[in-house]
């Protein structure tokens, strides 16, 4: 079957053709050609080998108009440290074959209420000074007709996180790709953050947490259920993030 549901945020909800035990395959196409874009350049991107050596060798002059030596033997080699760091780790997530394999199951349990996972840990970019995000998400959905196993929430913040990003948008898109995943508008989630272009440039507060959120469903328009979600979660005073 192919039916297809329209979620609050307008997304188009397809129901994957079933696997055996009742488990359903993720499109993982369809959800990211549906998620709130990151600003990427119109055009072929390159490998992730050739990408590395371009960003190894701008790295280099980047270093050398600092006025580092890079014959140091604790330098020489920074530029080619900096690429595979940037291809293969931190920015993994602008690729979409990263995207994590996910498999919904069928609810035989018939649970139909509200699943929380909080305090799922993150390491991000800020896109604005290239400094780090570090911060913990919280997620909700209210279970219906599938479920999704607990480490895959992990998975998909820690994907969105991966790039270049600012909070709002990767808030945004966890909870859309979450709804398409699990074939319900009745997702929440809210997302903690310390920012180091906060803490360590500028004004230098290390002291300042960021809370965005975005909720959808029933988590928006049922106020006895949202006061259920965030009394679930920890106020950003009983967080700790370093």
């Amino acid at each position: 079957m192919h039916d297809r549901v329209r979620s609050a945020d307008g997304l188009s909800i397809r129901n994957i053709p079933r696997h055996r035990n009742g488990e359903y395959e993720v499109d993982v196409s369809e959800i990211l050609a549906k998620v709130v874009p990151t600003p990427r350049a119109k055009g072929p991107r390159l490998d992730p080998e050739t990408a590395k050596l371009e960003i190894a060798r701008h790295h280099r002059e980047i270093m050398e108009i600092l006025g580092l030596d890079l014959g140091d033997d604790s330098l020489s080699e920074t530029p080619e440290r900096v690429a595979k760091m940037y291809v293969d780790e931190i920015f993994g997530g602008l690729r979409d074959e990263s995207f994590p394999k996910i498999t919904v199951v069928e609810n035989k349990m018939s649970y139909d209420e509200m699943l929380v996972e909080i305090n799922i840990t993150f390491n991000s970019t800020c896109e604005h000074h290239f400094l780090p995000i570090l911060g913990k998400a919280h997620v909700a959905y209210l279970c219906k007709g599938w479920v999704l196993g607990l480490s895959k929430f992990n998975r998909v913040v820690d994907f969105f996180a991966r790039r270049p990003q600012v909070q709002e948008r990767a808030t945004v898109q966890i909870q859309q790709a979450l709804s398409q995943i699990l074939r319900t508008e009745d997702v929440a989630v809210v997302v903690d953050a310390m920012h180091c272009c906060v803490k360590t440039r500028g004004i230098g507060d290390d002291g300042t947490i960021t809370r965005t959120s975005k909720l959808s469903g029933a988590f928006q328009s049922n106020p006895s259920l949202r006061s259920e979600f965030y009394t679930s979660i920890p106020t950003p005073d009983r967080l700790k993030i370093t």
